[in-house]
């Protein structure tokens, strides 16, 4: 047939077929049109403030308020009965259908008014009863089929970036909508403002359905009962972290859901806002969500949904304090609300990008995804209708509250708060016994933001993505270690994949500056024993200056590689870390070794260790060797087996710009260590003097040999048993040379004041 690939193509399993990749990323800017305009939608009928204002303009008790609004969730319970007839008929053709039903039934709202005028509140209390029963009765049906479709069309691997773009696209046209929503009510007294408001709803939902029609996948699954899957609700039961999921869930909904509904009634009886400034809290909440909404997205795909979705929580447990203690009928009152609502559009969005992902991604098993969310629609209903009748008549019930307890303001609100600020904390600690492969931890997650220069970073990887050519990669990519920041892990690992040479060599580099971290750990060693020579030799480098310990082993396999240059570096990259364990080792390689370069390798490494065993073959190194550098390098190794490296180096500075002077002082500081009163300390104060008096005019040669035989008189009784060799080793050079190798005189010196005890 010619129709060989269509909505409804079957796979040899007799399943219908997915679309295919690049028609989900097609598909999703329909997806993302179709939420922006449902956001309309929602603004001006059931679900924001504007219906609470509406009933409330009515007449409508808060008892019957809350029992209108447990109407809306209620009716998912459907779900579980209707999920295989709705995956038979097809995902997509169920939610497009259920969805124009919707916001057909919705149109009868804007009759209500004349209802209420001809009929009275009793009868008009029945008319919205049935209208939004009807409405979230197909309603239901169509998320019924919603949920299961979204699992299939956007792919996992953008998850969050997909719910984050949405997000802000639906904040924005919310934002607007809020705003009109807002001078429409404060210009229109009464109900015809809201009329006018639902009737601009009403044309969002018809757009909606529209555009969700453009969206690929939800076939029809076939409905031979060959070909049926067995349904298997006990699976759903049975699995642990579904099942605290959903526990986790519903005990927020109980908590957020009657507060969130009331809380508009709240801002106008305690605190005294106006209708339309009430209506303008929403625009707090959508920028809060909209500034941070890409953020949350992108943290929760790079570092997983449970931490993203746990701080959300977190936040959102801090919001009914705020809304106690706030200002009430005050002039800032309205500013300090929306402050609030800003804050809560923030924890709002870390929740809902978090919990969506974790939901899609890691709990629900794709294979089962008709029941599993089925399952969830009906509990979330039930959840959620509960919510709403105990929230309304838990108000009801406390109308008579006041007074004050001890700092706090009672008011009938006040135990609503209570449950807000509670029920969350049960739900943080259920969510947190979820276990997931892919998370970090929360206090991993927030270090990640913490540590480094996080700023700085950031816009670091918004340049590393736009960089064009190499030059800017390599100098954005430099940047990326500068910032010291875990948040540019990824961006680095990228770029040691990078096909331009000089981009992975700088790559290399700029990990060496980062703090550990078993990724770039893993990703170097890879690297050291790899098959690029230029990399590998690089990469041990960057390991010891790392100093990560789980590096240990692959440098210790770098000691027999077949290149010099890689044992080398995988030397003093051990040296580097610090374990005292492998001096033994690598004094006994000293000790076989020939090559020069690597002599001096192992003598770094063990000078770092303070291996002290090894002194005297460090100075009998540096007796044959010749090269000025390296007999300055290896001097401070020696150094650094009795301590204060940091003392060596500036006495190593400042003789290569005034040696005489710099001598001179350093033989004069020792006379502070000695006996004033002692016969023996008398005798060494004056052969300090006389040292002193030498150096000081520059005679080095003298000096030298004079600072040979002032050692000898020392008290050695004040030195430990490796400072003494050193010494004794040094006065016997000093003696012999003169100032032909003043690095004798610079370890000596610096032996007697950093090993005196």
């Amino acid at each position: 047939m010619a129709s060989a690939t269509t909505d409804t193509e079957q796979t040899d399993d007799s399943s219908p077929a997915e679309p295919t990749t690049i028609e989900k990323l097609r598909g999703l800017r329909w997806s993302i049109a179709s939420n922006a305009a449902n956001t309309v939608f929602v603004q001006y009928t059931f679900f924001g403030s504007i219906f609470v204002l509406f009933l409330n303009e009515l007449g409508l008790s808060k008892g019957q308020i809350g029992f209108l609004l447990s109407l809306l969730p209620f009716t998912g319970l459907i779900s579980i009965f209707i999920a295989p007839a709705v995956a038979r008929f097809g995902y997509k053709r169920t939610y497009v259908t259920a969805w124009a039903g919707r916001t057909a039934i919705a149109t009868f709202m804007l009759l209500t008014p004349w209802v209420a005028a001809t009929y009275g509140l009793e009868i008009t209390l029945i008319f919205i009863s049935f209208t939004v029963a009807a409405f979230s009765l197909v309603r239901s049906i169509g998320m019924t089929a919603n949920m299961p479709w979204v699992q299939e069309y956007v792919p996992d691997t953008m998850r969050g970036k997909y719910t984050a773009t949405s997000n802000m696209f639906t904040s924005a046209i919310g934002f607007a909508a809020v705003s009109l929503g807002g001078f429409v009510l404060g210009r229109v007294v009464g109900l015809p403002g809201f009329v006018i408001l639902i009737s601009v709803g009403i044309l969002g939902g018809f757009i909606s359905t529209w555009l969700a029609s453009f969206i690929p996948g939800g076939a029809p699954v076939p409905s031979q009962a060959a070909n049926r899957k067995k349904r298997d609700l006990g699976a759903a039961l049975r699995d642990g972290n579904y099942m605290r999921y959903l526990v986790g869930v519903a005990l927020l909904t109980l908590a957020t859901v009657p507060l969130g509904s009331f809380l508009p009634l709240y801002m106008r009886e305690q605190v005294g806002l106006s209708s339309g400034n009430i209506v303008l809290l929403q625009i707090g909440t959508l920028a809060g969500g909209l500034a941070t909404s890409f953020l949350w997205g992108w943290a929760a795909d790079r570092y997983g949904s449970k931490p993203v979705m746990l701080w959300g929580l977190l936040l959102r447990m801090s919001l009914p304090v705020l809304w106690m203690f706030m200002p009430k009928n005050s002039p800032i009152s309205l500013y300090v609300a929306l402050g609030i609502a800003l804050f809560q559009g923030l924890a709002d969005m870390g929740w809902g990008i978090g919990s969506a992902r974790m939901l899609y991604v890691s709990i629900v098993p794709n294979a089962k995804r008709s029941d599993y969310m089925a399952l969830y629609t009906a509990w979330t209903g039930i959840a959620g209708g509960i919510s709403q009748l105990v929230g309304g008549q838990l108000l009801q019930a406390s109308q008579g509250v006041s007074g004050q307890f001890f700092f706090v303001t009672l008011n009938p609100y006040i135990p609503l708060f209570g449950l807000a600020l509670i029920l969350p904390l049960v739900s943080l600690l259920i969510m947190r016994a979820i276990h997931l492969t892919e998370s970090l931890g929360m206090g991993e997650f927030v270090g990640i933001f913490l540590r480094g220069n996080p700023f700085l970073a950031m816009s670091s990887l918004v340049r590393y993505h736009l960089a064009k050519d190499e030059q800017s990669t390599l100098l954005v990519t430099e940047r990326l270690g500068q910032t010291r920041s875990l948040l540019a892990v990824d961006e680095l690992l990228e770029a040691l994949q990078d096909p331009r040479f000089n981009v992975r060599f700088e790559a290399v580099i700029a990990i060496s500056r980062m703090p550990a971290d078993p990724r770039l750990t893993d990703a170097l060693i890879e690297i050291l024993h790899g098959s690029e020579l230029a990399l590998s030799v690089v990469a041990a480098w960057a390991l010891g200056r790392i100093g990560d310990p789980a590096a240990h082993d692959a440098l210790l396999r770098g000691l027999d590689s077949d290149f010099r240059s890689i044992q080398a570096h995988s030397v003093r990259a051990l040296g580097a870390l610090g374990n005292p364990d492998i001096a033994p080792l690598l004094s006994e390689r000293l000790r076989l070794e020939e090559n020069p370069g690597l002599q001096m390798a192992y003598a770094s490494a063990l000078g770092q260790l303070g291996a002290s065993e090894s002194a005297g073959t460090l100075l009998a190194l540096l007796h044959d060797t010749d090269n000025p550098g390296a007999r300055l390098e290896l001097a401070l190794s020696i150094g650094r087996l009795v301590g204060n490296e940091y003392n060596f180096v500036q006495l190593a500075r400042n003789v290569r710009s005034d040696p005489g002077t710099t001598l001179a002082q350093a033989v004069q500081a020792l006379k502070r260590r000695l006996d004033r009163k002692s016969e023996e300390g008398a005798s060494l104060r004056s052969l300090l003097d006389e040292g002193t008096a030498v150096l000081g005019h520059g005679d080095m040669e003298s000096g030298s040999r004079s600072l040979g035989r002032l050692i000898r008189e020392m008290p050695w009784d004040r030195f430990d048993p490796t400072a003494q060799v050193i010494l004794a080793e040094c006065a016997e050079r000093l003696e012999e040379s003169g100032a032909a190798h003043i690095e004798y005189a610079i370890l000596a010196l610096h032996t007697l004041d950093a090993g005196w005890k």
